[in-house]
């Protein structure tokens, strides 16, 4: 073979390499792409099924916590009289439930929720839950009080009656749990709070104001709203009985049995939407400072200590 011959040669035995060396990358960089595809893919996937176990956590949380079918009622034998869920928590009992006891001045023992979390020793005297109990009632039912005293998440009012023997023994301190239909929780807190008797119409009365969700039950959120929603110092009223300082019944219109003013910055007890509602009248269950009056509640807890309470850890 000449020397012309020899270069053809050279020269295409070169371009046949180099085609299949551009192959052969071609084909390596197109599997590389490829597994690079898998894995996002794979790591895809499991992002999803790590945002499905912890979604599914959350709702096995979320139904643990709203479990509302156990039977909480709790019999201690009557072994000794309790004047509330203090002095049960201090006696050595830690479980939330519904207890017995007998204010002081009581004529008669009475159940209600034993709230032995955030330090223990906290009365339940509301609760709303699930919408299940009608608040708009007269005043003898809340008077008396009325709901579910069985049931762990069961919604009630214990009674204005039972409210004063339980709130006249000394000095207490109400704290209002808060919940919306997005999860989040608030609270506030007050000092010094008590209700009157009968002959005074369950007249409420609260110190200090603490806490995450705003001052709406005293109308601390600003000075020029106190002589309208400033709760302190009245009178419950009912569609039935009357007491606010409005000219017309809050009562009736916003469907509740309440401590109104001319009418409310505060309305626990109104009707149970699901969050945000339209009405004619701001009638939700309404904590003014925290979602403002057209937003309701999911749930509220109202309970009770002794402003003196130590908890014994033994």
């Amino acid at each position: 073979i000449g020397n012309c011959d020899k270069n053809v040669l050279f020269k295409l035995n070169f371009i046949y390499g180099l085609v299949g060396w551009f192959f052969v990358s071609h084909n390596c960089f197109q599997e590389q792409i490829r597994l690079q595809g898998q894995v996002r893919l794979l790591e895809h996937r499991v992002k999803q099924q790590q945002l499905k176990i912890i979604q599914l956590l959350e709702k096995k949380e979320i139904q643990y916590s709203d479990r509302g079918d156990e039977n909480s009622v709790i019999d201690l034998g009557g072994k000794r009289q309790y004047s509330d869920c203090a002095e049960i928590y201090n006696d050595g009992h830690k479980q939330s439930g519904f207890y017995k006891m007998k204010p002081v001045q009581s004529p008669t023992e009475f159940l209600a929720f034993c709230d032995m979390s955030e330090g223990g020793g906290w009365t339940v005297f509301q609760r709303r839950s699930d919408g299940s109990q009608n608040f708009d009632r007269v005043w003898t039912d809340y008077e008396e009080g009325f709901g579910n005293f069985v049931l762990t998440n069961g919604e009630y009012w214990l009674g204005n009656k039972n409210l004063h023997y339980l709130t006249n023994q000394g000095n207490y301190t109400l704290r209002i749990d808060l919940t919306d239909f997005e999860g989040e929780r608030r609270f506030a807190q007050y000092e010094r709070f008590g209700v009157a008797g009968e002959e005074h119409s369950y007249k409420m009365t609260c110190g200090e104001y603490s806490g995450t969700a705003g001052d709406s039950l005293t109308g601390g959120f600003h000075p020029e709203v106190k002589w309208w929603a400033d709760h302190r110092g009245m009178k419950f009223s009912t569609r039935d009985r009357d007491n606010d300082n409005y000219e017309g019944n809050c009562a009736e219109e916003e469907k509740a049995g309440w401590w109104f003013n001319r009418c409310h910055s505060a309305n626990l007890n109104g009707l149970y939407y699901k969050g945000p509602y339209t009405a004619k009248t701001d009638n939700g269950i309404v904590w003014y400072t925290w979602h403002g009056w057209w937003y309701s509640l999911k749930s509220v807890v109202m309970k009770v200590r002794p402003a003196d309470f130590q908890p014994n850890i033994v």
